[in-house]
Formats: C-alpha cells, structure tokens, sequence
C-alpha cells in the first residue's frame, strides 16, 4: 500500500514541475511580446501579438490568406513572400516551394512563427477578401456522402466572386475539436445569386469541417465564411472547353456553367463527370437542364464501376479513359478540372497527350 502512495505522489510532483517548467517557459522564453508587421514596403503596418503563425496572426487582424487546410502545412496554398524576420524554411515547408520560390523569399505563413519583426507582401486582391455572417438557409442530401448547404448572407448581405472561386468556412469548437478551424469550399452557386452562398460538401472521413456539417450542423445555424478566393475561374477566349469532375468537384464547374448561360457565352463545352457507381450521380436534371440553356453543351457522366443494378447505359471505366477516347486534337482546348489530386493529375496527363497546352489547364486540388 505504501508503496503505491508513493509512486501517486511521485506522479503528482512530476506533473507538478512540468507545468511550472512550462509556464516558465511561456512566460521566458515563449514570450515574444508584440510584433511589428511591415507589409507591401510600410504600406500597412500593424502589431500583433508574438508567438501565432503569420496566417493565424493576419486573420486576427482582418487579413485573410487562402488556406485550404486550414493551417495545417498540407495544402501549400497560403503563400507569401516574407523578406525579414521569418527565420530558416521549416522542413514541413520544402514539399511546396520550387527553388524559385525559395529565393523570392516565399514562405507558407501557416509554418512562419512570427516572434520578432518581420516585413511581408500580401497581394492586393487579399484586402478586398471580406469576413460574412451567415445562417444555415438549407441543408439538401445530394448523394450518400455530399450535402447542398446554403447560407443566407447577414453581414455584409451581398458577395462578389468569379465563377469557380472558393470561400474558407469557420467551424467552430465542438465534440471532435478544440478549436476553431478553417476549410477551403468551391462555391456552387451563380454569380448572380448575391445574397447566398451555395457549397456542395462531400463527407471526408474524420474530416473535422465535413464531419461537423454532416453530423452537427443544422438549418438556422450561424457560420462564419471568408473570401472568396481561388484564380480557377472562366478564362475570356473563345476556346473549346473541356470540364472535368469528380464528386463534389462539380460545385465550381456547375458555378462556372450557370455564369455561361447568364452571360450569354456559347463556346463548345464538354464535361466529363466521373462516379464510381448511379448511387454518386447527382443533379443530372440540372445539368440536362443545362443542355438546354448552352447551344453547344454536353455533359458526358462516367461510372468506373457501376453496380449490376444500375442498369447503365453511359460511358463505363476511368474518367481518364472516357476522356482520351472523346478527345482528338486539343490544340484549341482550355481544361478546367476539380477533384482529388490524383484524378487531377491523371487527367492532365492524358490532356496533355491530346495536344492540350498546360498553361491551358486549369485545375483545383481538394
């Protein structure tokens, strides 16, 4: 018995010491006090506290960077040049940066601690992202693992964005996780449609954002959005166009195609949508709708694995095997394509085999 007191007690203390060393350390070492951030040349400059990430200490202050991860290093996508004060590259930074980035100076501001002066450029098109208040509209299952979610805009109560760009929605604290976070979403909606915003959001399991808007979040609800964001719009050329998809990766291409019967433009599209089986096909009345509304529009789906009772009468295999056999010369294509990494990286392979130039091609990874 005495035995296993002593060995509580000797628990205890050690739990003990170790939270004083590390107050000790949050107060010593660990504090960097305030911060000047110099940004654009002295253009702006505010103080922030020290010890965040520029991405979180930036958002603090109203200044949004794109981040699709939310913060985590494994999207690459919050990016800025930081010429003083940032200290060496992080290893978790290496994966995103070419050499020519490295020495612009570029860094991912979700890596940099910021713990002592540092000058930055943000781009300009950055200030005029815009923080919105908003609540839960509706809530629609699509297919077994993606949800419509519309949000009726409070404040500010209209957005601008180009078709195909994306928003960063807030989830807040709740059972799964202890703090905030942030995720990247392709808006669905038309462009004319400025008083809500629509997101098509496919379950990712154990996904912190999806799984708390599949499971927890309700009509009525507030959520917070930033944005927009994203260069994946509709370039101005009279182009053939080639779409392609993947489960909720029809949110920006549907966005896009909406934006091209209200603008009136009548260029030749083809999209390539690919499902693994009838149960992942969704909104086909909307987009034979859509077939309708564009003169020279085809929407071409594509189960790789249909079930005996689908009863399928479609294009069968890959995306990237329908999409070889439809295409010839792509010399006059423009490709915009939306879905998972490797479909995207497969697909561009295949486009450039065509004869598709790849500064043609235009893809979201998420």
């Amino acid at each position: 018995m005495n035995e296993i007191l002593i060995a509580v007690a000797v628990c205890c203390s050690l739990v003990v010491v170790l939270t004083v060393l590390i107050l000790v350390f949050n107060f010593t070492v660990g504090n960097f006090g305030q911060c000047s951030l110099h940004i654009n040349d002295g253009a702006k400059d505010i103080t922030v506290e020290g010890g965040e990430t520029m991405l979180a200490s930036l958002s603090s202050e109203g200044i949004f960077i794109p981040s699709a991860c939310g913060g985590k290093g494994s999207c690459g996508l919050c990016k800025l040049k930081i010429t003083e004060g940032a200290g060496d590259i992080l290893p978790t930074e290496i994966p995103w940066l070419t050499k020519e980035e490295i020495d612009a100076f570029t860094r991912l501001s979700c890596q940099v601690k910021v713990k002592k002066d540092i000058k930055l450029e943000i781009p300009e098109e950055y200030f005029l992202v815009k923080e919105f208040k908003t609540v839960v509209f509706s809530i629609k299952d699509l297919t077994h693992d993606i949800k419509e979610v519309v949000l009726d805009l409070k404040s500010p109560a209209e957005v601008t964005f180009k078709a195909g760009q994306f928003m960063q929605i807030k989830v807040p604290k709740y059972k799964l996780s202890n703090e905030e976070v942030y995720r990247a979403y392709s808006i669905s909606s038309a462009t004319s449609q400025k008083h809500s915003l629509e997101f098509e959001i496919r379950l990712v399991p154990n996904g912190i954002c999806t799984t708390y808007i599949h499971q927890y979040l309700k009509e009525g609800s507030k959520l917070i959005v930033n944005g927009p964001y994203g260069d994946f719009f509709l370039r101005d050329t009279q182009s053939e166009i080639i779409c392609l998809a993947g489960g909720s990766g029809m949110a920006p291409i549907k966005s896009i195609l909406h934006y091209m019967k209200d603008a009136g433009i009548n260029r030749k599209t083809r999209y390539f949508f690919g499902a693994c089986s009838k149960k992942d096909l969704f909104l086909l009345k909307e987009m034979r709708q859509l077939e309708q509304d564009l003169p020279d529009f085809k929407f071409i789906p594509a189960l790789s694995n249909p079930e005996p009772d689908d009863n399928w009468k479609g294009e069968t295999g890959l995306i990237t095997e329908v999409l070889d056999k439809h295409l010839q010369d792509g010399s006059n294509l423009e490709a915009y394509l939306c879905g998972s990494p490797g479909m995207i990286n497969a697909c561009v392979n295949v486009l450039k085999d065509n004869r598709v130039s790849e500064d043609k091609i235009y893809f979201d990874k998420f």
